[in-house]
């Protein structure tokens, strides 16, 4: 398995780089399981999008708020929420990296 500390360090520094201030790498594919550590700088956000069948967000680095209908569930470092089954978004406090874990079918 993936060393998920050092993808964390290794995307921080891409996300840093990255114009856009994220920078994402999909950690396990299995069926309809999947993983991705998504790093987010200070203030970058995810638009709302639409939820997987099932998933989590879980912190591995950092301050985040699960976006959802116009509130906010804040999460810090070893956080886990389950992803709302209704159109969410992510916005990070701070620098911050997150895994995702998502049911695709």
């Amino acid at each position: 398995m993936p060393d998920l500390e050092r993808l964390a360090v290794e995307h921080s520094a891409r996300a840093a780089e990255s114009p856009h201030g994220r920078s994402a790498h999909l950690v396990l594919h299995d069926g309809v399981l999947r993983q991705t550590v998504i790093a987010l700088t200070a203030g970058t956000a995810l638009d709302e999008h639409t939820p997987p069948t099932a998933g989590s967000v879980q912190v591995l680095r950092g301050r985040v708020s699960l976006t959802i209908a116009g509130r906010r569930v804040e999460l810090s470092v070893g956080g886990l929420e389950p992803v709302p089954q209704e159109r969410h978004g992510l916005l990070a406090h701070v620098d911050s990296v997150v895994l995702l874990t998502a049911v695709t079918a």
